[in-house]
């Protein structure tokens, strides 16, 4: 079946017009993106909206280095969501993971005979870049890392990492075999943020963390500096040069970004703290729809209804540059007619969004309601109706 596309009234160019701020007669230098020089690689996602503000080598393979404690991260979240681990549990190390991983690169001083909770596990994993709290982590949790890594490169490719493969759950070097995306990554953090919000502002963003009488800090150059900014992962190695994976929510919008092979560290540090600030003050978000309001209908042939009401459970919002005036396009479209039965929930269609000068972007919809297939009455009814329409 051919999509079916159908245009939106009355959102247009009028609705979507930026006001600019007003301004004092003091001199403001405007906040820039990071330059080619010193963030080759470059993305910006707004979490909130669904809408790419920047991306720069988006789609080219690099090594994560300490990023990669990221999945290590995410899979847990999801394995305690499951109730395969939970925060209480405790792993014991072993004598060769602890010769292996002592001291090697970032460390929380694991003891060679510690007994340590999943809950420190992850607080050093995600505050302190622990090595070898993610073997530890890894191994205690399936078993072996060999099996952990199998699940990092299965949960990478559920949630549409397509360019992504994992050799070790730290990040450390592995001839090549690890490496990701600025895409990928983003959609990593995005999947770890709407599953696990909860999770997210216990594990993630934490300023020092304490273990075996020993205090260390976060190393993440946006957290404490940029407003709303939590965390997530640094990450370096010799070929890759610095990264950088972060968040950051002001007035419940929720932008991550991505930096990658600067040549120096103060240079990552920059371009992240740049790009966020940029993204937020260069544009502004409008909300076009609330969360859960009617957006629109769809066809149904062999239901119970002949339409059903679609939504997009989380509201639609448009991110637009600051003092311009941009074209809206909203057309929904789906594989129509859609054949029940249908769930309640069920995503169905989506919403496109063109905005006059940047990229296209998609909002998906669900129905609002269940539709049965319909008995053999209602069939009838149906095809006399639609062929008297």
């Amino acid at each position: 079946m051919q999509p079916i596309l159908r245009y939106l009234a009355p959102f247009c160019a009028a609705a979507f017009m930026a006001v600019a701020p007003a301004r004092s007669q003091e001199k403001v230098m405007p906040i820039l993106p990071p330059s080619a020089e010193v963030a080759p690689i470059a993305y910006l996602f707004d979490v909130t909206s669904g809408q790419v503000l920047l991306e720069r080598e988006a789609d080219r393979r690099f090594m994560p280095a300490s990023i990669t404690k990221v999945m290590t991260t995410f899979l847990a979240f999801e394995w305690m969501e499951e109730g395969r681990i939970v925060p209480q549990q405790s792993f014991t190390i072993r004598p060769e993971l602890w010769k292996k991983w002592n001291n090697v690169g970032s460390t929380m001083f694991l003891a060679h005979d510690a007994r340590v909770t999943v809950d420190d596990l992850l607080h050093g994993v995600t505050t302190v870049s622990a090595n070898d709290g993610a073997a530890a982590l890894a191994d205690g949790a399936a078993g072996s890392i060999d099996d952990w890594v199998a699940a990092m490169n299965e949960k990478a490719e559920e949630i549409g990492m397509r360019d992504s493969r994992f050799g070790t759950p730290n990040g450390w070097m592995d001839d090549g075999r690890t490496f990701t995306t600025a895409r990928d990554l983003t959609m990593l953090a995005t999947h770890m943020l709407r599953r696990h919000p909860v999770k997210y502002r216990h594990f993630v963003g934490q300023r020092e963390f304490t273990y075996n009488e020993i205090t260390q800090p976060n190393h993440d150059p946006i957290s404490g500096i940029v407003a709303g900014a939590d965390g997530i992962k640094t990450g370096f190695t010799n070929q890759a040069g610095y990264g950088f994976l972060g968040s950051a929510q002001r007035d419940g919008r929720r932008l991550v970004m991505v930096v990658a092979g600067s040549p120096r560290a103060r240079d990552r540090n920059r371009a992240a703290r740049d790009l966020l600030e940029w993204g937020f003050t260069r544009f502004e978000q409008h909300r076009v729809f609330s969360p859960d309001a009617l957006v629109a209908s769809a066809e149904v042939q062999g239901g119970d209804a002949r339409e059903v009401a679609l939504l997009a459970p989380q509201g639609i919002y448009v991110d637009l540059p600051t003092e311009a005036r941009r074209d809206v396009t909203l057309k929904v479209t789906y594989d129509g007619p859609l054949r029940a039965p249908i769930r309640k929930g069920e995503r169905v269609a989506e919403l496109v969004v063109a905005i006059d000068g940047m990229p296209d972007f998609s909002v998906p919809l669900v129905a609002r309601e269940g539709v049965a297939e319909a008995g053999f009455g209602r069939r009838l009814l149906n095809g006399v109706l639609g062929w008297i329409t």
